[in-house]
């Protein structure tokens, strides 16, 4: 992890500065995606079961976790986890039922009314990570807003054999079904359907390249949440930041994967070096290592002139998670455009959002926080318009359809009008 001056790089070392670590053989990735989605779609299980035991997911046992094992699940969680669970699903249930939609009624002219409504996606598909660790803080930000929309079936899918942690968030979060199926298999099965695995309307949910390919190649089959890549989180800290805090928040993000970035971006050159002192002391040792100096390779530390120019470097970024730690972060907040979750202040670490504070962690990642919300109740539902004429409504506006309707040279539309009103 290095530092570069902001104000010393052309448009190329600026483009360079933040630019994304690139996927790994991503046509072998995209080759090897597109083999399976199709195996998947003709042979159904079949398919599953062959690359499940290909890539050591799965033994002999059947695809969907029977109501036994849930509950043999429950019973072997640690009682202190399985408590901390619960108390983060109970903050997550409350944020996200205050989602509610706002409804809209308007009369737009005497006698015609245009209205809103929302509906829950009737059957969703969520697509919960195995890997090296797992991530049942990902069910129970999946699996919440998809039991307060009111979804009539929600599906869950994650690599055998799955932790009984991942199990008991699902449970708690309302998933009706359960599957020992991972990768990119697990995503056509769901897309497409198979003799025990039902097609859903949806799909949800973060994973590696292999998934990440996979949800781009059915999403014109079937709904996907976001475009995703590997995690990231940028960092803007002043002189007065504690460079321990700022390390700290910066390793919480490498340690996810070796393509993970994270990025600092200060006013202050010594702050920065600060930071990437404590960032050196703080990784020796970690679990994770390796995973961590491996993303680190692949990040630096920019120092600006200002924190005005920070906020416009971030913005170019659009990083999913943003942490800011300033002397005043909330006067900050109006120049940060495009972040997908933000996380104001020294006390504000980007692990409270990924766990526990109430906010969802499924975020834009790559540069899609330009255009790509963090995850919310409406992602689980479908809104539609309606609307409502009398014959003096239509009559008030008629002409201005029929202008219309004859000036695109759709007669059939016009008539639509004038026949009602006996013009023809």
């Amino acid at each position: 992890m290095d530092i570069r001056i902001w104000a010393d790089l052309d448009e190329d070392g600026r483009e360079q500065a933040l630019e994304r670590p690139a996927a790994n053989s991503a046509t072998a990735v995209d080759s090897a995606v597109d083999e399976i989605v199709m195996a998947v779609e003709a042979e159904g299980d079949a398919a599953l079961r062959r690359y499940e035991q290909k890539f050591g997911n799965l033994a002999d046992e059947p695809l969907e976790l029977t109501r036994e094992e849930r509950l043999e699940a429950n019973r072997e969680l640690d009682p202190q986890l399985r408590e901390a669970i619960d108390k983060a699903y109970h903050n997550i249930k409350i944020f996200h039922e205050a989602q509610r939609p706002r409804e809209i009624e308007l009369e737009i002219a005497y006698g015609v009314t245009c209205r809103t409504a929302a509906h829950a996606i009737d059957r969703v598909g969520l697509y919960v990570p195995g890997g090296s660790a797992p991530l049942f803080s990902t069910a129970l930000m999946l699996a919440t807003p998809a039991q307060i929309a009111g979804c009539r079936e929600v599906i869950l899918c994650s690599p055998g054999p799955i932790h009984p942690a991942i199990i008991h968030a699902a449970t708690l979060a309302g998933v009706d079904r359960i599957f020992r199926v991972g990768g990119a298999q697990a995503i056509a099965a769901m897309a497409y359907g198979t003799e025990s695995v039902p097609q859903v309307d949806k799909i949800f949910g973060p994973g590696n390249q292999y998934v990440t390919s996979a949800k781009e190649l059915v999403s014109s089959d079937v709904a996907i949440d976001m475009p995703a890549g590997p995690s990231e989180v940028l960092v803007i800290a002043d002189d007065e930041a504690n460079p321990d805090f700022v390390a700290a928040d910066l390793l919480s993000q490498a340690e996810h994967g070796p393509d993970s970035q994270a990025i600092l971006v200060t006013d202050s050159e010594s702050l920065a070096r600060r930071t990437l002192e404590c960032v050196e002391r703080q990784v020796e040792g970690l679990p994770r290592e390796d995973i961590a100096r491996r993303a680190l390779e692949h990040s630096c530390a920019i120092v600006c002139k200002d924190l005005a120019e920070c906020a416009a470097v971030s913005s170019a970024y659009a990083p999913e998670h943003l942490i800011v730690q300033t002397r005043d972060p909330e006067a900050l907040l109006p120049e940060l455009r495009n972040a997908g979750s933000i996380f104001l202040g020294a006390y504000t670490p980007e692990a409270l959002g990924d766990y526990a504070s109430g906010t969802n962690h499924t975020l834009p990642t790559y540069g899609n926080a330009r255009a790509y919300s963090a995850l919310g109740t409406d992602d689980f539902r479908r809104r539609y318009t309606i609307q409502t004429a009398s014959r003096k409504g239509l009559e008030r506006i008629a002409r201005v359809v029929e202008t219309m309707a004859d000036a695109e040279g759709l007669e059939a539309h016009r008539r639509a009008v004038s026949l009602r009103l006996g013009e023809e």
